[in-house]
């Protein structure tokens, strides 16, 4: 019997050798190619994150262009807002605000003490005369607090009750008598006028205007200037529950010392912004109310429906960063 061939032990090592080699190869391609491929995805994901900060900075680009785009509409709709107002104005509408003023110099503001208080200075602007719808557009394209007060109908204006009634806050500018202003407006409060007719026109007005809770006049030096009719305007006032404010179109008012009487506050007007009608006079105007705000924590600035002051207002939003602007029913609150 031939005896069977023993295989070589040296082979089996030679094998397993190769084996662990081809295995590493293996391993080192499929490692390889598994770095390779979280590199590529790494970079991928790199491109990507960059491509996406790209579209979002070109986007960030288009929302300020945008904005600024918007920005400028909105100045030019105030502008041609303005434009409506001079095209639309209409017999009995005055030019400037100097027919409120009786005498060439602007009364002074009332006496007071000034404040140092942690409260935000308040600054409240009530805009006269408003009558007409280009009025209240212009007012409202301002997009800030400003207070209307409106003339109480005429022939020229019969529908200014009608536009207040759509305003959520107002006053009414109700006309009263002049040493020398000759233009009478309807329901004008006369030195002459009883407690009784004192009493109907305003209960008349608060028809009109319901929702009114504060009253200034218009014109008036005559009449603000008689302490027997201040006494009997603020008695009829005080029954429909509305306030006055003083206009102070004269330096002999004589608010102050009736609304002592009733231990009422005096509220009156500070600064007027278009006794004369140049821009650059408002501006300075607007800047003088900001400053006696500052100084006194609160004030009161009067202008009227004309461009140079919608447009000098506009122009003046940045000097109200340091103070509040308010409708004037919040100017007192905090008081």
């Amino acid at each position: 019997m031939p005896r069977r061939k023993k295989t070589s032990s040296k082979k089996q090592p030679k094998t397993l050798i190769n084996i662990v080699w081809i295995l590493a190869l293996v391993a080192a391609t499929l490692g390889s190619f598994i770095a390779g491929y979280y590199i590529g995805y790494e970079s991928a994901e790199k491109d990507v994150i960059k491509k996406e900060k790209a579209k979002e900075q070109k986007r960030a680009s288009m929302l300020k262009k945008l904005e600024d785009a918007t920005l400028k509409t909105k100045e030019a709709d105030i502008n041609e807002r303005l434009k409506e107002v001079l095209k639309k104005k209409r017999a009995g509408e005055y030019e400037d605000a100097s027919h409120e003023i009786e005498g060439e110099l602007l009364p002074s503001p009332p006496k007071r003490e000034v404040t140092k208080s942690s409260i935000k200075p308040k600054l409240a602007i009530i805009i006269d005369d408003v009558s007409v719808k280009s009025h209240v557009n212009a007012i409202k394209s301002l997009n800030l607090p400003i207070t209307m007060s409106f003339l109480p109908p005429s022939k020229y204006r019969p529908n200014s009750h009608v536009l207040a009634s759509k305003e959520s806050f107002y006053m009414v500018h109700l006309p009263m008598e002049a040493k020398n202003f000759t233009k009478e407006e309807p329901f004008t409060l006369k030195v002459s006028d009883s407690q009784e007719i004192i009493t109907q026109r305003i209960a008349d007005i608060k028809k009109l205007f319901p929702k009114v809770k504060h009253i200034n006049n218009h014109t008036g030096s005559k009449f603000t200037s008689d302490e027997n009719a201040v006494k009997r305007l603020i008695y009829a006032l005080e029954k429909q529950s509305i306030n006055f404010i003083d206009s102070r179109t004269i330096a002999s008012t004589k608010v102050p010392a009736v609304m002592k009487n009733y231990k009422k506050k005096y509220i009156s007007r500070d600064v007027f912004l278009d006794h004369e009608f140049d821009k650059e006079y408002v501006k300075g105007q607007i800047k003088q109310a900001v400053e006696y705000a500052k100084a006194h924590g609160s004030a009161i600035a009067i202008g009227h429906p004309h461009s140079n002051t919608i447009l000098a207002i506009n122009e003046s939003k940045k000097l109200f960063a340091d103070i509040e602007l308010v409708l004037v029913d919040k100017l007192y609150v905090d008081e």
